[in-house]
């Protein structure tokens, strides 16, 4: 069982680690790898509530998610470079400060369902796509809404910190639409907005409106409307921009799951079957963009 850590502890742990005099570094290493290897800790960034991607079970002290499962496979594989044992430290990140904890030394992975795009480029490094999510539009199955256009005048609720909240201020002014947005401070606090019909619509990521639909009292009464705000949203693995070596070994770790076919029972296990904190299946088969994803590893920033 592993032992969460909160973002302020982190820092501390992670501002000794760099505090500390620099023993003899293997150069080929890149600093992620030495600085693993000094420590004997790998420090991995777990959200709270990304589920399915990264979250923490009810004991507050268990990870869990498709993007927490491929982290231990490359801290397999930082173990078998290293040729020695290495301690998962998990880390609580949020929504607004994951990517920060990365550039800081905070983490050392950040695990998530964080979408790779040009603008955080210049701030983090990402891993090969792990995932291919569209921006969709959930509403109430009777709310009479069917199409984008259909937000006007109404109240759209984004989770903070999220591309969903970019994206409605562009549909509000390139379609002159006047729309009310709001933010929850997370998914859960979003769905509970549409839920208590104090918003009309809820944007965000396809695959974590489909969880919350599917952990709602009543799923049935929850509609995605069918066309996308966005043609991509590729999720990628958060790691630190100067490492190269670090990401090589990252990648590989993807290529192999990929090439492998291992990666679809990742998948399976966490979008078609039941899963913890989850009350129905998300019942999301693989789409054509997550096959083609699979079958053309790339780092490829999105919209």
């Amino acid at each position: 069982m592993h032992k969460i850590i909160r973002p302020f502890l982190a820092l501390l742990l992670g501002a000794s680690l760099f505090s500390q005099p620099v023993l003899a570094q293997q150069a080929d290493l890149g600093p992620t790898l030495n600085k693993i290897a000094e420590s004997g800790n790998i420090y991995l960034a777990v959200r709270e509530a990304a589920i399915p991607f990264s979250y923490v079970l009810e004991d507050k002290k268990t990870p869990a998610g498709y993007s927490w499962d491929i982290c231990q496979r490359v801290a397999k594989a930082v173990e078998e470079k290293l040729g020695k044992p290495i301690t998962i430290v998990p880390v609580i990140a949020s929504t607004s400060g994951r990517m920060m904890m990365v550039k800081v030394g905070m983490a050392d992975i950040e695990c998530g369902s964080t979408t790779n795009t040009v603008g955080r480029q210049r701030q983090v490094a990402f891993s090969n796509t792990l995932f291919v999510s569209e921006i969709r539009i959930m509403v109430r199955a009777n709310s009479g809404i069917k199409d984008a256009a259909d937000l006007k005048d109404k109240k759209v609720v984004t989770t903070s910190g999220t591309s969903g909240e970019r994206l409605v201020r562009q549909l509000a002014m390139q379609r002159n639409l006047p729309i009310r947005q709001m933010q929850g401070r997370s998914n859960f606090e979003s769905m509970r907005m549409l839920e208590r019909g104090e918003v009309d619509a809820f944007v965000s990521d396809d695959a974590l409106l489909l969880e919350q639909r599917a952990n709602s009292e009543n799923p049935q009464a929850y509609v995605l409307l069918p066309r996308a705000m966005t043609s991509v949203e590729p999720y990628g693995l958060v790691i630190r921009n100067d490492d190269p070596e670090f990401k090589k070994l990252v990648d590989a770790v993807l290529v192999q799951l990929f090439k492998s076919g291992e990666i679809e029972k990742v998948y399976d296990k966490w979008f078609n079957q039941a899963i913890p904190k989850v009350t129905h299946p998300l019942n999301m088969p693989l789409s054509d963009l997550n096959k083609a994803a699979f079958a053309n590893p790339n780092d490829k920033a999105g919209n």
